[in-house]
């Protein structure tokens, strides 16, 4: 049975005026009945309509709901959710999330009210989790899985790696993870976590005149202080650089995937569902049009007229150099002299491929997401299809912010992979193994071939360091 209050108790829970609560209930943005001259609302309603809009803070709580028989995962740096509904469609619980961010808070709170919800994971100790997770030192957790803010190893940032307060945030995922010894655990970033050095010196305090590089210094830094890590702890890893098209995905999204096992062996790859030509005969990857052709309704950005000019002339597929050059020159200013692709100028998506990678904001000059025939950038509603968000998942927050949330995401299909991979692993199943198969567009990018090439690059540094200090350079 649920609970109705009045106009005036709403008005003070949102913090806005009873004349706005009641423009609200004629609207039907909140559930609410006449009786005679005035209005109840339904209190469920008027709890979802503060998160949304974020006049309710979504506050830390333990889970509600702690007696599911699945296997239990816990999710930090939870974002929109994206992996942790790809785990929970693999089979998984998901217990608990942790996520600083204000608007994805709401987010969860509003799809997920049950779960443990924690802000920051730097208050948090192991003994917290448990507690919040409903969990006591004897149960056993079984996967663990977390994306560390990725901007500090980011090939757009200033690449600071662990200097970067959004690194030691990575250091405090990793040391939490070892201290709750799950069965598995997960660790999820972008590419620039493969070159990325643990610390960062600025290029003007590098030359003749300064200290050579120490290892920490060289490219791949970070991620070999991470392996390290892991081989101390006696937990088994494997990496890979993942593109999500190859899992279903309608987009060429990358992300690298560092999977660790307690047992101590090296977990096998994840397992490929789709494959670009149909190679392995696996079906071939998904396309824009099937993913977003039947959406009948549209959130979105506008463009600037001084780019629509160009867009009216742009077919599916094309962008700024299929222009004539003389309107090229116009468009891109100087940028049309200065070095690179620049493919995400005034870039329409094609139908018959898969997206390219979601950003957060899809009317950037240089990342433009322009559907393939409408002169608008991508809807909202478009970017959850392509990231595989169910149609009932709400979005908590202004559009900017809903734009955000959903950019930034892991798209469901890799999360499921993620998934499937650790639970036949835990029942003992035979992972399927294509071999050559082509994971991403990037060489050397499993943990083998990774480390064989830091290795190199390390062994290449010291000699010549060692010929620099007998003279010879």
């Amino acid at each position: 049975m649920s609970t109705e209050i009045t106009i005036k108790e709403a008005a003070m829970q949102l913090g806005i005026s009873e004349q706005r609560v009641r423009t609200l209930c004629r609207q039907g943005d909140l559930t609410a009945r006449k009786i005679g001259n005035t209005w109840v609302i339904d209190a469920k309603s008027l709890n979802r309509y503060g998160l949304k809009t974020a006049h309710h803070v979504a506050e830390d709580h333990p889970t509600y709901l702690a007696n599911s028989a699945k296997p239990i995962a816990l999710s930090f740096f939870s974002g929109a959710m994206g992996l942790d509904l790809g785990i929970e469609k693999a089979g998984f619980d998901v217990r608990l999330a942790c996520e600083i961010d204000k608007f994805c808070r709401q987010t969860i709170a509003l799809n997920k009210p049950d779960i443990a919800l924690l802000t920051d994971i730097n208050d948090y100790n192991a003994d917290d989790i448990r507690s919040a997770a409903g969990l006591n030192k004897r149960d056993e957790i079984d996967l663990i899985v977390g994306g560390p803010p990725c901007q500090a190893f980011s090939t757009a940032g200033n690449r600071k790696g662990f200097n970067d307060e959004r690194g030691n945030v990575f250091l405090k995922y990793l040391q939490l993870c070892l201290e709750l010894r799950p069965k598995y655990f997960v660790i999820e970033n972008v590419r620039g976590l493969l070159s990325c050095p643990m610390e960062h010196r600025p290029h003007e305090q590098r030359g003749k005149d300064f200290p050579d590089l120490s290892e920490d210094e060289l490219k791949g830094g970070a991620l070999n202080f991470i392996i390290n890590r892991l081989e101390k702890s006696g937990y088994g890893y494997s990496f890979n650089l993942y593109n999500s098209a190859n899992f279903g995905t309608p987009q060429i999204r990358e992300r690298v995937i560092i999977v660790c096992s307690r047992d101590g062996k090296a977990p096998p790859f994840l397992m490929p569902t789709h494959s670009e030509n149909a190679e392995h005969g696996l079906p071939k990857w998904n396309t824009l049009k099937k993913c977003i052709s039947k959406i009948d309704k549209h959130d979105h950005l506008t463009f600037p007229e001084k780019r629509l000019k160009y867009y009216r002339l742009l077919k599916p597929g094309e962008n700024w150099k299929n222009l004539p050059v003389e309107l090229q020159k116009e468009a891109m200013g100087k940028s049309f002299y200065s070095g690179g692709g620049k493919t995400g100028f005034l870039r329409r998506l094609a139908w018959d491929k898969p997206s390219p990678t979601l950003v957060t904001h899809p009317a950037m000059p240089a990342t433009d997401l322009a559907h393939p025939e409408e002169d608008r950038p991508l809807s909202i509603q478009e970017y959850k299809k392509i990231q595989e968000f169910p149609d009932e998942w709400d979005l908590a927050g202004p559009l900017i912010q809903q734009y955000k949330q959903v950019g930034n995401a892991v798209p469901v299909s890799l999360g499921q992979a993620v998934g499937a991979l650790v639970l036949n692993l835990l029942n003992g199943i035979d992972v399927i193994q294509y071999k050559g198969f082509k994971y991403s567009r990037y060489k050397c990018t499993t943990d083998k071939e990774w480390r064989n090439e830091f290795i190199k690059l390390v062994n290449s540094h010291n000699s010549k360091t060692e010929q620099k200090e007998l003279g010879f350079v």
